[in-house]
């Protein structure tokens, strides 16, 4: 992949194009094969690194869609955000959250929108 220039590289990088850190880092971020991992688990640890670390929303839904991919089910996306709570703080959870929804096909907006009309 050829990056023509320096502002094409920022955009595809913050808009996570798998292409182009593949291309320009050299990350296979659809490698789930770790030893010892099976492809689902390891895209749940992925995910719950990204929280604990903090990372950008993109991120959070790009994690969360790669372990459905892998297999994971919405129970177990939103079980991995619970487990990582006591390590990386309640605020980082909390955060994620409307990403990490989104990604599973929950849009809290709408659920809010339609509570608050009852």
């Amino acid at each position: 992949m050829i990056i023509a220039t320096h502002e094409e590289g920022l955009r595809r990088l913050v808009l996570h194009d798998e292409g182009c850190i593949q291309s320009m880092l050299g990350i296979h971020l659809r490698d789930n094969e770790a030893p010892g991992l099976e492809p689902r688990t390891q895209a749940l640890v992925r995910l719950g690194g990204l929280v604990a670390m903090g990372a950008a929303p993109l991120s959070y839904h790009w994690a969360a869609e790669a372990a459905l991919d892998a297999g994971a089910t919405a129970e177990d996306v939103v079980g991995t955000l619970i487990a990582v709570a006591p390590i990386s703080g309640l605020a980082r959870v909390i955060s994620a959250t409307s990403e990490v929804a989104m990604a599973i096909g929950y849009d809290l907006d709408q659920a809010f929108e339609a509570l608050s009309d009852d």
